[in-house]
């Protein structure tokens, strides 16, 4: 939260975290109090004068863009607001890549810092057996997931590490639909999931 506040996260966990934050009222709390701090040590840093002129400037760029920000508003979406610039506002748009099992991606376009992307794993299924080689986070977005460490709702986010073993299986009789980033390709245990990992883009 405060990498993101700071502008110091990298394209893909930006996205979870906004996404989160827009669906966490406490979060977006805790936001809005890292943005004041950060306020006020630019006010305290800052030697140089504003352009007279400035406060105009950004009153022409609030409007230029009002018109759009309100047409994108009105659409009822079935994403977060922070996602629907990267995968459009309806599941069904989503041109999806089969995994197997039932299970589909769509990779987002982001910088190659880290890799964001969108999975649909039907009631039941689960991802197969993995590690990780870094950071994950792992957003869900509808339904519900649950693995050897938690049960995770609409909203919740898990956080993945290296330490981190599990075999995620969607619940509540419902397809789960997260948002999962992840700075480095996942370790799975079984030989046949490494061998199509590199198909997977997973």
């Amino acid at each position: 939260m405060m990498a993101y506040a700071s502008g110091n996260l990298a394209e893909a966990f930006s996205i979870a975290v906004a996404a989160h934050v827009s669906m966490c009222d406490h979060c977006r709390s805790r936001l809005e109090s890292y943005d004041a701090v950060g306020g006020a040590l630019l006010e305290r840093d800052i030697d140089d004068r504003v352009e007279q002129d400035a406060f105009s400037k950004t009153l022409e760029r609030i409007k230029s863009t009002q018109k759009v920000m309100t047409t994108k508003r009105k659409q009822l979406s079935d994403f977060p607001e922070p996602l629907t610039d990267y995968v459009g506002f309806r599941l069904n748009d989503i041109k999806w890549q089969p995994l197997g099992m039932g299970v589909k991606q769509a990779v987002l376009e982001t910088s190659e810092d880290a890799t964001a992307r969108l999975l649909f794993i039907p009631a039941g299924a689960q991802m197969p057996d993995h590690s990780h080689r870094g950071l994950e986070l792992t957003l869900v977005l509808d339904g519900a997931f649950a693995d050897e460490n938690d049960y995770f709702a609409r909203g919740d986010v898990e956080i993945a590490d290296g330490s981190t073993n599990h075999t995620p299986v969607a619940m509540d009789g419902k397809p789960c639909i997260c948002l999962a980033v992840t700075e480095a390709p996942l370790k799975f245990r079984k030989i046949f999931h490494r061998l199509i990992q590199p198909l997977m883009r997973i």
